[in-house]
């Protein structure tokens, strides 16, 4: 993995709580709301990531209303969704009705025998990744988001917190981490407004090997660069929202393989055996190493287990796109219950409604 490296990921880290406090302004809770605004952040983890839509669900129910969202990979499709204005139901009905068999996409001539081996040396990726751009492109337009300059919050703040939406992408022709939209000029896009939606996502979801890696040619300079899965350098970017003095809570969502590991130490999934699928599992296996470890440390060292709803994934793996409805659904009910119990803990759940109840009294929230 030497190709790959973090550069980005601590100085991002390290500048997010001064430019935080900057925003001070941006406080209050919205009218009607029970507990008030934060943040979310979603772990990645494939057709896992099914069981956020259930967590995010009871948060919904409680009253909680997201500012400020970000994710990796099935992190970022759902942080995206939510942000183009989709509720809890709406989201279960996308999950129950969808056939992920559909994102296996492959050119014609991939699907000669020995055509995956092919392609990965070909494309660099089995599957094009097309069906999903397209698949999410209409979900968002049919919410009227197109580029990210739809889902801007306010005008004058920081980019940091300008977008609803924040999603994690990993450039491997530059060995850095990307947050986007705010890092798009990187990539020649002048105005981070103007990046595209749908193509961030699928940047952020296109698992090396099993996706394609987006080729983006940069306008400014004609070179190109390989965007793959932000999860290789972020898998649960916390980071991104906390602070020494945070103007409203920070909620995790985590996917984890049995709910009593550790938030920040589960164990990867088991190695899957058969040809390339082998091989993927075994990179994957790597990968999820490599990120759990960084992620793992932030988590531990900032307390953020106690803020981070560990949900079971039920041995679900996270290229198993031939899931059925009803599995799907298990890992829906799984992410409701694990929030239900996050939020029914004491030690949780008080000080995230204290202080919430504490910034509704500072006035409205930001339009």
């Amino acid at each position: 993995m030497g190709w790959l490296c973090r550069r980005g990921v601590d100085e991002e880290a390290a500048g997010v709580a001064a430019s935080r406090r900057k925003d001070g302004e941006m406080t209050g809770s919205g009218a009607g709301s029970r507990n008030g605004y934060v943040d979310l952040v979603f772990e990645g983890g494939g057709v896992k990531g099914i069981a956020l839509v259930g967590a995010f669900s009871v948060l919904e129910e409680r009253g909680y209303e997201p500012q400020n969202m970000a994710g990796a990979s099935a992190g970022a499709i759902v942080a995206a969704l939510i942000s183009a204005g989709y509720d809890a139901e709406e989201l279960k009905e996308v999950v129950a009705n969808l056939d992920y068999d559909r994102f296996k996409d492959q050119a014609i001539e991939d699907r000669l025998p020995m055509g995956g081996t092919l392609s990965i040396l070909k494309d660099l990726g089995i599957y094009e990744g097309e069906a999903f751009e397209e698949w999410m492109r209409g979900l968002l337009e049919a919410r009227d988001v197109r580029t990210f300059r739809d889902l801007v919050r306010r005008e004058d703040v920081d980019l940091k917190y300008r977008y609803k939406l924040q999603v994690i992408a990993s450039d491997v022709t530059e060995r850095r981490l990307l947050v986007l939209p705010r890092d798009a000029p990187s990539l020649g896009i002048e105005r981070p407004d103007d990046l595209d939606v749908a193509r961030a996502v699928r940047m952020s979801m296109s698992i090396p090997i099993f996706f394609e890696p987006v080729r983006f040619t940069n306008r400014r300079t004609n070179q190109e660069h390989l965007i793959v899965d932000g999860g290789m350098l972020s898998n649960f970017p916390v980071w991104l929202f906390d602070a020494d003095e945070p103007q409203w809570p920070t909620i995790g969502m985590k996917l984890t393989r049995k709910p009593e590991a550790p938030i920040g130490g589960e164990l990867s999934e088991p190695v899957p055996r058969g040809g390339v699928t082998q091989v993927i599992g075994y990179l994957r296996s790597l990968v999820d190493t490599m990120m759990a470890a960084h992620d793992r440390l932030y988590v531990e060292q900032h307390n953020f287990d106690e803020r981070t709803i560990g949900i079971d994934t039920l041995g679900v793996g996270t290229t198993e796109f031939d899931l059925s409805p009803d599995r799907a659904l298990e890992l829906f009910d799984s992410g409701r219950a694990a929030a239900g119990e996050f939020l029914s803990r004491a030690a949780v759940a008080d000080p995230i409604r204290s202080r919430a109840v504490s910034r509704s009294a500072q006035g409205p929230g930001p339009t």
